[in-house]
């Protein structure tokens, strides 16, 4: 394999863009015309795609006494367009760059400031934002929420018992990196209040990383890390009166906040109520709270329960927040009912919950799992969303009638095979960002009417990037492998160039296994390029997605694992590999190798441990050998607490049966892992070193789970694993 496994195989993507006048234009920046330095604020007409207008040049963006513009890497409007939030400076915060520098620019006086007053050093600021009525902005600094009046630009801190341990209006770091929560405000509807989530990180086991390499000494780094079974953070929704910031209430939610979640808050628009998503710690019950935010006090809107785990309803909101559905004629009035997602009749259905009185009714009326939601028109009362039926490596746009009880209809064409995905809905659902690719067909971005699936624009595309892949003579095919009980799991197959189908081949197989991904589905994945390149080398690659990963098959499907992560995947694992040699002869079984990152690489130690011979080779990036050093949320989700279910951790972690190792075994880790920790590598290192194992391992110097920090690391990573695979699993036909 060589160097150009990596570095231009990367697709265009748009740029990202903001809507103007309620979707009929939108903005984006773009570099500004020559000799002009920097980038210039630009609008398009939406339906036509043309209509260029300079909004703001690139002059506008040059602070008094600089000589050159901010490079700005985000930007918001306020509510009436007089004024712009501009985000630069920024930095990274575990894995995204959510802290940085934050300025307003006055586009009627073309005044120019920067947030945060003479306290904030710079790049402390998050999640800035516009109140509604554009007088103020909120923001989080060193796990305080303050509010800066744009008039007169003082400062007041709207919370301050903000510490190591106290976090207000942002998040701790299980709940960012298992629920996705980072912006942790909310302005109310009214601009008089903000809503806040606050967790106190008291008793939270704390966890340290050494960095050895990046000074002359080694430094440590210190965060709170809960593992599964033991004490999480105290969660609570606060609301908080910008002009009586000691006044705080608190919403009554019921229970102990450290045995609970609060995966999604937000206004109720037009009222004073807050909505709250309220999980249990197990992840079995879900409900949906609605509080006064005067008083605090809540009642119950919605309840999910499933004696496995609930998926969090909000999470398949349309913006990640609550999705609702407007009162019929009332555009003004506040909403009828919360869109939420359910699995209740055995498929992940949308459904109307009515925020008075009565029960869900049900929208997407058919034997099929709602992938994901694409956008609401309330005006024609029409939710789009993708699906799939009986396809569950694809998706297409799919169209619900919210106020009618009829099927979804699909309203892609049955010209282009593969996954369509949308983002960035305009405001009235009319239009969105619509991804279509698959397997062997880089991506094409277009501007698309969701009503009728038509492509208004097309925003980038990569005609060349899928020659270039196609030049590579190894092109990904998709099958069926049936296993015991006549199951039929997906399988992915990528044969080398001039395959002799008379003759017999080694064996890759690429492998997660774990609800959090899928690996076989018809859209272009950099992982395939990196697949095919091993193809290339004379190996057939192959990749089968067990029950327990999140295809679009019903709960069922989903959740068999619960309570046996690791033995389920294991035994579908083997009985696919045996099935597809039994069902080819080109298979040569005695060359086998497996390879997993992360879930994958916890899922071939398993393979390796638990089937001693049916792989020669297994190659184990970043995995989690003792489920109960995993952290609370993702690891309770699928197994339960520890006390509750100690016989399916201890048959489910890979350490446990390290004693079944018979053939080689390379376990890579990046030493600064603040997801999947070394340590758990290191005990079972420790392991097969009692046990008289042989087997290789590679420590990457302070890098992440992502192993990708530093340049060259990646390549590194995937050189070393080639070397390795063909080392043992010696390439080619015989």
């Amino acid at each position: 394999m060589t160097a150009s496994t990596h570095g231009e195989y990367s697709a265009k993507r748009p740029a990202s863009f903001q809507w103007l006048d309620g979707g009929k234009r939108y903005t984006l920046l773009e570099p500004a015309a020559s000799p002009a330095k920097g980038q210039e604020l630009v609008s398009y007409d939406t339906a036509s795609g043309s209509g260029r207008t300079v909004l703001v040049p690139a002059a506008a963006f040059i602070p008094k006494g600089a000589t050159a513009p901010l490079a700005v890497q985000a930007y918001d409007w306020s509510a009436d367009h007089t004024r712009l939030l501009l985000f630069t400076n920024s930095r990274k915060v575990w894995r995204q760059n959510t802290r940085g520098d934050f300025w307003v620019l006055d586009l009627q006086t073309h005044a120019l400031t920067q947030l945060g007053g003479s306290a904030a050093a710079p790049s402390t600021l998050m999640f800035a934002k516009f109140s509604p009525d554009g007088r103020n902005v909120a923001y989080v600094r060193e796990n305080n929420l303050y509010a800066e009046d744009l008039a007169t630009h003082s400062v007041r801190a709207l919370t301050t018992d903000g510490s190591a341990d106290v976090i207000n209006g942002t998040s701790d770091w299980v709940n960012e990196e298992e629920l996705d929560i980072r912006d942790g405000f909310r302005w109310s509807p009214d601009s008089r209040s903000i809503a806040f989530w606050n967790f106190d990180q008291s008793g939270v086991q704390e966890w340290t990383l050494i960095d050895d390499t990046s000074g002359p000494v080694p430094v440590t780094r210190r965060y709170h890390y809960p593992q599964a079974g033991t004490t999480n953070s105290a969660t609570r929704i606060g609301v908080v009166n910008i002009d009586q910031p000691a006044k705080i209430t608190w919403l009554k939610l019921p229970g102990d906040p450290r045995q609970h979640y609060v995966p999604h808050m937000d206004w109720v628009p037009h009222t004073r109520q807050v909505a709250a998503e309220y999980l249990d710690r197990p992840q079995r019950d879900d409900r949906i709270y609605i509080a006064d935010a005067d008083s605090g006090d809540v009642r119950l809107v919605f309840e999910e329960t499933d004696p496995a785990f609930v998926d969090a309803i909000g999470f398949h909101g349309l913006d990640l927040d609550f999705t609702w559905l407007p009162s019929a004629g009332k555009p003004d009035a506040a909403p009828a009912a919360l869109l939420c997602f359910s699995e209740r009749d055995g498929w992940r259905h949308a459904y109307a919950v009515p925020l008075s009185q009565g029960q869900p009714k049900l929208l997407t009326n058919f034997a099929a799992d709602v992938i994901a939601p694409v956008a609401l028109d309330p005006t024609t009362g029409s939710l789009f969303f993708t699906a799939s039926p009986g396809d569950p490596i694809r998706s297409y746009l799919y169209r619900v009638d919210i106020n009618g009880s009829g099927a979804p209809t699909r309203l892609t064409s049955s010209a282009e095979t593969g996954s369509h995905s949308f983002s960035s809905p305009s405001p009235g659902g009319q239009y969105a960002i619509e991804s279509f690719s698959n397997a062997n067909t880089a991506p094409r971005y277009t501007l698309t009417r969701l009503a009728d699936s038509r492509p208004v624009r097309t925003l980038a595309e990569n005609p060349e990037l899928t020659a270039k892949v196609a030049a590579l003579d190894a092109p990904v095919e998709f099958a069926a492998t049936t296993i015991s009980q006549g199951l039929s799991i997906s399988t992915l197959l990528i044969k080398p160039p001039h395959f002799d189908p008379t003759r017999k081949y080694p064996v890759f197989t690429y492998i997660y296994g774990e609800p959090a991904d899928q690996t076989v589905a018809d859209r272009f994945s950099p992982i395939y390029i990196t697949l095919r390149f091993i193809a290339r080398e004379g190996y057939i690659v192959l990749s089968f997605d067990n029950q327990g990963t999140p295809e679009p098959r019903g709960r069922d499907w989903r959740k068999a694992g619960y309570g046996s992560i690791g033995v389920l995947s294991t035994q579908q694992q083997a009985e696919a590999i045996r099935s597809f040699a039994a069902s080819h002869s080109f298979v040569d079984t005695t060359r086998m190798a497996m390879w997993g990152w992360s879930g994958g690489g916890t899922n071939t130690l398993n393979m390796m441990f638990r089937n001693p011979g049916l792989y020669s080779t297994g190659i184990s990036i970043a995995p989690v050998a003792d489920q109960k050093r995993y952290d609370s949320i993702y690891q309770e989700r699928y197994m339960g607490v520890p006390s509750d279910n100690p016989q399916g951790y201890q048959q489910g972690s890979a350490i446990n049966f390290s004693q079944g190792l018979t053939g080689n075994l390379l376990i890579i880790h990046g030493s600064g892992d603040d997801n999947v920790h070394m340590a758990g590598t290191e005990d079972l290192i420790n392991r097969l070193i009692a046990q008289g194992k042989t087997f290789d391992f590679m420590d990457y110097p302070g890098r992440t789970h992502a192993i990708s920090e530093g340049p060259g690391t990646y390549l590194n990573v995937i050189m070393r694993m080639a070397r390795y695979l063909e080392d043992h699993v010696p390439p080619g036909p015989r």
